[in-house]
């Protein structure tokens, strides 16, 4: 059966044998206790996030992210200029 001419309930049962396969599963709250799991997600630091108390004043940031926007339209200014030539190549 290809996903084309599947009922709802076929889809459905196709999509969770898939979730199912990549290790995903549903559980309620009492399955979850339980199995002793914890839905806390607070283990999940990002090491590279910056403490906000400690960031520089508002007009550096803003400063920074001029710059950093400022470079990605240069890189893409590039990548266009290069699409441009490579069309112009396959024209002639």
């Amino acid at each position: 059966m290809t996903p084309t001419n599947m009922t709802e309930a076929d889809a459905r049962e196709h999509i969770d044998a898939l979730l199912a396969q990549a290790g995903w599963i549903e559980q309620n709250r009492g399955e979850v206790n339980r199995d002793k799991k914890s839905l806390d997600i607070f283990w999940l630091h990002d090491e590279s996030l910056v403490d906000s108390a400690n960031l520089p004043d508002p007009h550096i940031l803003a400063a920074e992210i001029a710059d950093d926007l400022s470079s990605a339209l240069g890189q893409i200014e590039d990548i266009l200029i290069d699409l441009e030539d490579r069309i112009d190549l396959n024209v002639e």
